[in-house]
């Protein structure tokens, strides 16, 4: 899709107003870009998409302070690498940080809570092919996706249970609802 550098900065401008559009209109066009480029750098997938997220996140939170003479795209990047080196920095710490048997076990008897096969036969077919259609999303979307619109929880109870910046989260409902209106059409 070849949009015009005043497609995007218009879109720049209602973002900063907060204009709900101009967020998913930016997050589209820039995503591949960004993950893209942090795939690079981290060599995994769910690395560069959780990072991709931050990233996206950030910028939106922050996005009065961008500068127009500079490009929306390098300044994505910047903030994508400056979350990648924040990552790499929490890793060295709590790879110091000793874990006993005791938390492991713990962690192990942790239940999973998507939805079983069984629980997607249930009364209307449209809704058993949307719940399919969700089990082709990774975890972590299909976790917002459950806990949004089926628990129907606030971006704040969401934000609290998963242990993520509000913003984190409105950045992977966008992004989780784009892929599964694209898994949809197929």
């Amino acid at each position: 899709m070849e949009v015009s550098q005043k497609t995007i900065e218009i879109n720049i401008s209602k973002a900063k107003a907060g204009n709900q559009a101009a967020f998913r209109f930016l997050l589209d066009y820039f995503w591949t870009d960004v993950y893209n480029y942090t795939l690079k750098s981290t060599k995994s997938e769910n690395d560069s998409e959780d990072i991709t997220i931050q990233a996206f996140s950030k910028a939106f939170d922050k996005i009065t302070l961008y500068n127009e003479d500079y490009s929306f795209k390098t300044w994505l990047i910047t903030i994508a690498k400056n979350v990648h080196v924040d990552n790499i920095r929490k890793r060295k710490i709590s790879i110091a940080t000793e874990t006993s048997r005791e938390q492991e076990e713990r962690a192990y008897l942790i239940a999973d809570e998507n939805p079983s096969p069984e629980d997607i036969i249930i009364g209307e077919q449209n809704l058993a092919k949307l719940l399919r259609d969700i089990k082709f999303l990774k975890p972590k979307y299909q976790e917002v996706i459950q806990l949004r619109y089926f628990q129907e929880l606030s971006y704040k109870e969401i934000s609290d249970k998963i242990n993520e910046p509000i913003n984190n989260v409105k950045v992977k409902l966008l992004r989780a609802k784009k892929l599964l209106a694209e898994i949809i059409k197929k």
